[in-house]
């Protein structure tokens, strides 16, 4: 098949053409986000292979339909960002990267989780300056803390894990309770009563309508006040404004992000040498006690390597069969 692969850094052609010796399509690399400005780049492809921050609304299925465009093949777990109604009305198949890497994400969380405790983004500043007080670098022992796991699918539950390693004790909310994740010692709970026990809140769910600003202002003031937050999830889980307002009132003692609600237009790409201009984003990274990463929680060299071989096989499936091996259909977010 010819495939538009948009959004694409070196390191995603290195491992899709790796990859793609076994499968052989033609995969065109676009430097271009998908979305109604670069539909153009759709031409004469039969597929489109978009990542988490394109934009396939109506108005882009409607070209890759125009353009004899059969299938959305994501290489990413979520699809938050394609319009699965209108993909299925026009007759586009939707297919995603399921589990590239659980242990990736999961550990990222970790990553940030400490980093945050014990100050280390601090602490290395200081002592390549030749500050080493420990003055304000004080954290806390995991062992014994309430750690409230928000989603407990593959990398919820990997990341409970961890934290039970850590000696942890461990409150849950999903709205389908793991018998996994209750053999680990999760107690499940509603998201309402997992806030005030929590000392580190992580959120491990898919953005859907119902948790979009999951984390508002009302479950800001709910919060154990000095409570570590982490999202390595979706960014608009997190009302960043809220959260903002929990860091300025003490209310939220630390934030770690890997990823932003309007991301977009900043992660994946150098901006070292422009001005942001992003308000909000701006007054987080003014804060001591907040941690950003660019979406990387998925950047393992076992985790692209997944997302090209998972998303090569969705494609030869659906050559061959007229099905993705992952299919994503409107049913998924109902």
């Amino acid at each position: 098949m010819r495939v538009a692969v948009f959004s694409t850094k070196p390191y995603d052609r290195d491992f899709f053409d790796r990859a793609n010796a076994a499968h052989g399509h033609r995969l065109d690399y676009h430097e271009a986000h998908l979305s109604p400005a670069t539909t153009a780049l759709i031409d004469g492809a039969e597929a489109v292979c978009p990542f988490v921050n394109d934009r396939i609304d109506a108005d882009v299925l409607r070209a890759m339909a125009d353009a004899g465009c059969r299938l959305v093949a994501l290489r990413s777990a979520g699809f938050n960002n394609v319009d699965l109604a209108a993909a299925a009305a026009l007759g586009i198949a939707v297919a995603r990267v399921p589990a590239y890497s659980p242990n990736a994400v999961a550990e990222h969380t970790l990553a940030l989780i400490l980093t945050l405790n014990r100050k280390i983004h601090r602490a290395y500043a200081r002592v390549r300056e030749g500050n080493f007080a420990l003055d304000g670098l004080l954290g806390f022992d995991l062992a014994g803390k309430t750690a409230g796991i928000v989603g407990t699918g593959k990398i919820g539950l990997i990341a409970a894990r961890i934290l039970a390693g850590f000696g942890c004790r461990l409150v849950g909310y999903d709205p389908f309770p793991s018998a996994e994740g209750r053999a680990l010692g999760i107690e499940y709970t509603t998201f309402a009563e997992l806030l005030p026990q929590a000392d580190i809140v992580t959120f491990h769910c898919p953005l859907t309508p119902e948790t979009r600003h999951l984390l508002d202002a009302a479950a800001v003031k709910r919060l154990k006040p000095g409570a570590m937050i982490v999202n390595t999830s979706r960014g608009a889980i997190i009302d960043t404004r809220a959260a903002i307002a929990g860091l300025k009132s003490g209310q939220i003692g630390s934030l770690g992000l890997d990823v932003y609600e309007e991301e977009a237009d900043l992660f994946f790409e150098d901006l070292s040498g422009q001005v942001i201009h992003d308000d909000v984003f701006a007054r987080l990274l003014t804060f001591p006690n907040v941690v950003i990463t660019g979406h990387q929680g998925f950047f393992t060299q076992e985790a692209l390597t997944a997302i090209a071989e998972t998303t090569l096989a969705n494609l030869t499936a659906f050559e061959r069969d007229g099905t993705p091996l992952h299919p994503v259909t409107v049913e998924k977010i109902a």
